[in-house]
């Protein structure tokens, strides 16, 4: 083999690599406003009172974890903590999310599976039952499932 043909063969499969590695990214846009639009629906679905419509952007999973002043872990034990720590619609107030960046993680050949989001929420309310915080931030670790983006790990404070 020629050093030329090497040099060839060798670049063809490096690009071939790296193509393979570049793939799935393309998406980026869609999966980023995909997030934005699961906040969107929890916000509007909080407004309503709707906890149970609120935890559909929570995967239901036995590992899907909260972190707040405790830790939580699976989907049923959030859904009942949301539903005791604002056990009404004065409770629950107004909620508004702000300051979003979303960070998609590709993985080893460049699929975006995961994705770190961190931003403020705020309630405006009249109540306060066991959760006495209005202001905080927020973490969020995301997976892209079958049935789209899902929050695997809250960390409020």
């Amino acid at each position: 083999m020629t050093a030329r043909r090497f040099f060839l063969l060798f670049g063809f499969l490096l690009a071939t690599a790296m193509g393979g590695a570049g793939a799935g990214l393309a998406a980026t846009p869609e999966d980023a406003a995909a997030i934005r639009q699961v906040l969107h629906h929890q916000q509007v679905a909080w407004n309503r009172g709707d906890v149970a419509d609120f935890m559909r952007g929570y995967k239901d999973a036995p590992d899907t974890t909260f972190v707040g002043t405790g830790v939580r872990k699976g989907y049923q034990a959030i859904l009942e903590s949301y539903r005791k720590h604002y056990a009404n619609k004065a409770q629950m107030g107004r909620l508004t999310f702000s300051d979003f960046d979303v960070r998609l993680l590709p993985g080893a050949r460049g699929e975006v599976r995961y994705a770190a989001v961190t931003g403020r929420f705020h309630l405006d309310r009249t109540a306060h039952g066991e959760a006495a915080k209005d202001d905080g931030v927020f973490s969020l670790l995301w997976e892209k499932t079958a049935e789209g983006w899902k929050i695997i790990l809250d960390h409020s404070s």
